[in-house]
């Protein structure tokens, strides 16, 4: 086993709230500055800039997941993540059929644009991707791992967008094994309301909109090797130390 430290819930200019300065190069350079291992770049409802991402990350050094933060249609965000950028692309292309097709407004809401390995902008993405999609949080983990990929709540511990905030609870039949817990000093607090977490493994990543607030090389995960299907059979498994 290995431990390795990670970021596994970045966001780039491609989400309207992302900043300006979190292109996929910046990303893969801080990331790679903080000495982090692993990171995985979770736009909201799309892939379009992992490609960039994992070219860049690639130069320096750091193993890049690609992945996507989906708002469901109960309005909950999820983490997916992808062994493969072919797998990846075609996710997102199931997710953006099944977005609310609401044009966005980025004197309002910001830009969504798409960048290249060298860091130009090639394109935008005309649907605001803020909003929530036709895509249930019953069947997100059956969709993902139908494109080789897996799913986790993202941040269960806010007050919104999060399963417990939106569902007032973890449905017992639900299937992920891992999941995201921004403040780590709310976990003993949400194990004992909600049983379902001591059986899982959980991670805390950034949900970093802006560069500086990439995490420190502080976290680990444990696993076989350092490689994407390494990382995402961890998650996909659960139980283990964070």
């Amino acid at each position: 086993m290995v431990n390795l430290t990670y970021d596994l819930h970045i966001h780039s200019c491609l989400s309207p709230c992302g900043d300006d300065d979190m292109t996929p190069a910046n990303i893969a350079g801080m990331a790679a500055v903080k000495g982090l291992d692993v990171i995985a770049l979770t736009d909201h409802n799309s892939c379009r800039n992992c490609p960039a991402l994992l070219k860049m990350a690639e130069e320096y050094g750091v193993l890049a997941i690609p992945g996507i933060e989906v708002t469901t249609m109960e309005e909950i965000h999820a983490v997916c993540l992808f062994a493969e950028l072919k797998a990846a692309l075609e996710f997102d292309a199931y997710v953006y059929s099944r977005l609310m097709p609401f044009p966005n407004n980025e004197k309002i809401f910001g830009k969504q644009q798409i960048y290249n390995e060298f860091d130009e902008v090639t394109g935008t993405i005309p649907n605001l991707l803020i909003n929530s999609t036709e895509i249930t949080i019953d069947e997100l983990w059956d969709l993902a791992a139908g494109y080789g990929g897996v799913m986790f709540p993202a941040h269960v511990d806010k007050s919104a967008n999060s399963l417990i905030a939106n569902l007032g609870m973890i449905p017992p039949d639900s299937k992920f094994k891992t999941a995201e817990v921004k403040d780590l000093k709310k976990l003993h607090g949400l194990k004992r309301e909600h049983p379902y977490l001591e059986n899982c493994r959980i991670i805390s990543n950034s949900d970093a909109h802006y560069l500086e607030q990439i995490h420190e090389p502080e976290l680990v995960i444990s696993v076989e090797e350092k490689s994407a299907a390494a990382v995402l059979a961890a998650i996909r498994e659960g139980m283990g130390e964070l």
